[in-house]
């Protein structure tokens, strides 16, 4: 088998320790090919065989994006677990103000329980908006809300398996749980872009999330502030991933690939805090976050609660293609043929990224993704340059 990682990949000029590690690949999912399917039977079993081909391809992890309209990630997840033997199976993310922490812990240490130990708990603040607005859940101080999950989730997943916290958003009063995680230390990954979510993950998560559409600027911004956090507060930062949900799609032919990422690109980065990873020179991304912001109508949306079920039925795609550069989105995703992925791959792992998400293939043929990794693999980046 052919490892899921960047080790044949010689990156000139490491700039940290962690440059040395190699790069792992981690499949995204989410529950949008159900939504789709006409046949329900057969989404669910592309989506468990397409798990169960990345298993057996040798990728790290499955995460499976959660919102209050889609999928249950943590169901589609352990039904994964009985087709799989190694990868690791998590919410890519879930929210603490979406599922009460004593849920999220039953959830995940059941998920424990049924992979054999292969759980892990990706943890973001969501979308407050949806919660607040739609749903009628309190939404406000989602950091705190973050904070006192995790505290909480620590104490339910490690003996005594009893959990205490009086807090602004939760209070637990010696609440046990029966059923603990197979895993000493499950791991929880936190979504985090601003400068208070990195202090919270440097203080109490395994490793960091970072959005879809962070261009490399960004990361050279955030990366060794990372670092330099994880030094002070005595971690090393060796043993702390960074995740880069990145979509990679290795093709020979990328235009189609860069025109169907501009409506994603619109719909994510237009929702309050979600554009501050895109910092490309040459680009004016602010004009342009208000001007897509303006065709999607983003903010009446959010305000009357419609979820993104809502809000990308309201798109006209044409529009948004016409006003988003493909330049810029070439210059934000990882696509395109593996000789010009291979020195990109080399530079975030530079930077300190350790894991890039890559998107599911459109069949769940193992031999296909492997065959993605050796081509990502072959060359060393610096023959290239």
């Amino acid at each position: 088998m052919v490892p899921a990682s960047l080790a044949g990949l010689v990156i000139p000029g490491s700039i940290t320790a962690r440059s040395a590690k190699t790069m792992e690949f981690c499949l995204d999912l989410s529950p949008h090919r159900w939504a789709r399917a006409q046949d329900p039977r057969a989404a669910v079993n592309w989506t468990l065989e397409t798990i169960a081909a990345a298993d057996r391809a040798g990728l790290h992890s499955v995460w499976l994006s959660e919102d209050p309209d889609g999928w249950d990630a943590i169901a589609v997840a352990s039904a994964a677990a009985g087709r799989s033997e190694r990868i690791h199976l998590g919410t890519g993310v879930t929210s603490a103000l979406l599922r009460h922490p004593v849920q999220i812990a039953m959830a995940v240490a059941t998920l424990d329980r049924l992979s054999g130990g292969r759980a892990f708990l990706g943890l973001g603040r969501g979308q407050p908006e949806f919660y607040a607005y739609g749903l009628g859940i309190p939404a406000d101080a989602p950091l705190a809300t973050m904070r006192e999950a995790i505290a909480l989730l620590r104490q339910w997943w490690q003996p005594p398996y009893r959990a205490s916290l009086e807090g602004t958003r939760f209070r637990v009063r010696d609440w046990p749980l029966s059923i603990a995680p197979l895993q000493e230390h499950l791991p929880i990954y936190l979504a985090a872009l601003g400068r208070q979510a990195r202090q919270l993950a440097v203080r109490s998560a395994d490793g960091i999330l970072i959005a879809d559409f962070a261009s490399e600027h960004f990361l050279a911004q955030l990366l060794p502030a990372l670092h330099a956090d994880l030094v002070a507060a005595g971690r090393d930062p060796a043993s702390f991933p960074v995740f880069l949900r990145a979509n990679l799609v290795m093709t020979d032919d990328p235009e189609p690939v860069l025109e169907e990422r501009k409506l994603p690109f619109a719909l994510l980065c237009t929702l309050p805090g979600m554009a501050q990873q895109v910092i490309v020179p040459g680009f004016d991304v602010e004009r342009l976050i208000v001007e897509l912001r303006r065709l999607l109508r983003i903010d009446d949306l959010l305000r009357a609660g419609r979820p993104w079920h809502d809000i990308r039925r309201s798109v006209d795609p044409a529009l948004v293609r016409q006003l988003v550069p493909t330049e810029l989105v070439a210059q934000l995703c990882l696509i395109g043929p593996a000789r010009d992925l291979r020195p990109r791959l080399a530079r975030l792992a530079a930077l300190g990224v350790t894991h890039v998400f890559l998107r599911a293939l459109p069949e769940p043929d193992t031999e296909a993704y492997r065959a993605v990794v050796r081509a990502l693999l072959t060359v060393p980046a610096e023959r290239e340059s």
